[in-house]
């Protein structure tokens, strides 16, 4: 019984890595990665290692909207047509795609980070 629940908890890891890159093309994917992961970093009887690439998941997940949230403000003045024309406008845009490509590095980054401790069944932190 025992070693079902670490092969269960490896499936949910795995998966949850697997939609972690997902992520970074849609934000849906973001969450199903860490309610995954959640499973496994809230699990009793999980091993310490996969608990920590379970909190490790839900961290960068959460972060990684975060970050794409504070991108996304700086697209706001692009909504209003009469702006289009000024200078600022553009410099928001500028600053937004620049804010936005960090945010997507930061996860891609975690990501590869993440799963190379994964693969070796060490913790990630």
């Amino acid at each position: 019984m025992a070693q079902d629940k670490v092969e269960q908890h490896r499936r949910y890891i795995s998966a949850a890595y697997m939609f972690m890159f997902l992520a970074m093309f849609t934000v849906v994917t973001g969450f199903i990665a860490y309610f995954l992961s959640a499973k496994v970093a809230h699990s009793q009887d999980a091993e310490v290692w996969i608990q920590s690439h379970g909190v490790w998941i839900m961290r960068n997940v959460i972060l990684f909207i975060l970050m794409g949230l504070f991108a996304a403000v700086w697209f706001i003045p692009l909504a209003f047509y009469a702006w289009n024309d000024m200078l600022w406008v553009t410099g928001f845009t500028v600053a937004g795609v620049v804010f936005a490509f960090i945010a997507w590095m930061y996860l891609l980054n975690s990501f590869i980070k993440g799963l190379s401790k994964y693969f070796k069944k060490k913790a990630v932190f």
